[in-house]
């Protein structure tokens, strides 16, 4: 699993409560950091944060999918927006949730996404 977001505290959080759960991650503080890295290879799923500064989550997302790469992707941001959200996932994308999002709900997003049982 990834986690890309420009937010230390968020990034760290996310990785501390994804690691509770017993999965390998790495952690990203931007979208150009992931994809230099060649980070896409091997990942079950990725969250990322929608607004970075440089490339956002949204041309990550889109540049992932030029490559083929077809796992779960989970956006968070701090700024809902319901036509991001719409496009977001009718483009595929798993969840969008809002910061500040409940430990539970990342959860239940990454057990959807990894198809795991509660």
């Amino acid at each position: 699993m990834a986690i890309v977001d420009d937010d230390e505290a968020v990034r760290t959080a996310t990785v501390s409560l994804v690691r509770s759960l017993g999965h390998k991650v790495r952690s990203f503080a931007s979208a150009e950091e992931f994809l230099r890295h060649d980070a896409d290879e091997g990942i079950d799923c990725l969250v990322t944060d929608v607004h970075m500064p440089g490339m956002d989550g949204i041309v990550l997302y889109d540049r992932l999918m030029e490559r083929g790469r077809t796992f779960p992707v989970v956006f968070v941001t701090g700024f809902l927006d319901e036509s991001t959200r719409q496009s977001i996932l009718a483009a595929g994308a798993f969840c969008y949730l809002g910061k500040p999002y409940s430990g539970d709900q990342l959860v239940e997003c990454l057990q959807r996404a990894l198809g795991e049982k509660n």
